[in-house]
């Protein structure tokens, strides 16, 4: 029995692209012979109820679906059906026994974000929730995964004391500009350190451990979270240079995760012309298939893709890159997907 829920109404699927990309072909067969015929992601334990989980809040790029300024089909189709639309990419860590919720990431979506969390984090009826999460850990100073600190300030939420996790150097960030060193002069947020490879713990058996990640570092470090509970680990790495970059920590960040939540930004380097792969040298998703299906094949690990720019072509549901993806093993994370710790 598969252990995801859907959140909210179900999703109206668009029609399905014309052609396909040459490369997955290449894919799809390496899925075949590596998984088998019609090879299908490795099923989850079931997840009880009042076990700790992981919601999906966001899995699109920094920009949103539609993409502001955007006028492809895939956006202008976003803008006129909701079902389409993608919030920026962030997780929820729900604790169900203590009640306790944290984010992972605040992104300029977080004001949707928190009332996909009304279920298990009810507001209190008539007013403004100062505290509507238990904490915030952060990844990385790129506009999509801070942004939405702005929301705890004094014109919004006027949060008080709320934690806040991030690396010494983006919190250095934080401390010496505004509007964001405003939020700790204030004391909106208390902002706590936490060095790569440092743990912190939630509470009801879940740590959440950072995790060093190579990527562009003109305001911050990056990190990814290691997320351990009872039941499962889940890596959680949206934003990334290629995995070659990893060089072999790669391998130290994957040993005991069940599930590995990944950069899936671009499908190929064709959605990109005019741009130098360098400026954004994320991972390609053909590429994240090559290097992980032996595992997925063999059942060891599972792997989804979030953080999705809205050129991405695995974004169309019947699409055949996505149809390829899912016949290699893998999938796109959804919105309102669970997944258990």
């Amino acid at each position: 029995m598969s252990t995801d829920r859907r959140a909210g109404p179900a999703r109206r699927r668009r029609p399905p692209r014309r052609g396909a990309v040459a490369a997955w072909a290449a894919i799809a067969a390496v899925g075949l012979l590596a998984c088998g015929p019609a090879a299908q992601p490795p099923a989850a334990p079931a997840r009880a109820a009042e076990g700790p989980f992981v919601r999906v809040l966001g899995t699109a790029q920094d920009g949103g679906l539609p993409h502001a300024g955007c006028a492809c089909d895939r956006c202008e189709a976003a803008r006129h059906d909701p079902g389409l639309r993608r919030r920026v990419a962030s997780l929820a860590v729900v604790l169900p026994a203590s009640g306790r919720v944290y984010l992972v990431d605040a992104t300029p979506d977080v004001r949707e974000q928190l009332d996909a969390l009304a279920d298990v984090r009810r507001p209190p009826p008539g007013r403004v929730d100062r505290s509507p999460v238990d904490g915030i850990l952060l990844t990385h100073a790129h506009m999509g995964h801070y942004l939405g600190l702005a929301f705890l300030g004094r014109e919004a939420i006027a949060s008080d004391g709320l934690p806040v996790w991030a690396t010494p150097r983006m919190g250095d960030f934080l401390a010496g500009s505004g509007p964001w060193s405003q939020l700790l002069s204030l004391g909106n947020v208390e902002l706590r350190g936490l060095a790569p490879g440092e743990a912190v713990d939630l509470g009801d058996g879940v740590t959440a451990t950072t995790v060093p990640v190579p990527h562009r570092e003109e305001y911050s470090d990056t990190v990814g979270f290691r997320l351990r509970g009872p039941r499962a680990t889940l890596l959680y790495v949206p934003d990334t240079d290629s995995w070659e970059a990893w060089g072999g920590a790669l391998d130290g960040a994957l040993a005991g995760v069940d599930v590995a939540l990944v950069d899936g930004t671009f499908h190929s380097a064709d959605e990109l012309p005019g741009r130098a792969l360098a400026e954004i040298p994320h991972p390609m998703i053909a590429d994240s298939v090559h290097r992980f299906a032996p595992a997925v094949a063999a059942g060891r690990l599972r792997v989804l893709f979030t953080h999705l720019n809205h050129s991405n072509p695995a974004l169309d549901r019947d699409g055949p890159e996505r149809r390829a993806l899912e016949a290699a093993g893998f999938a796109v994370l959804e919105e309102g997907q669970e997944l258990p710790l």
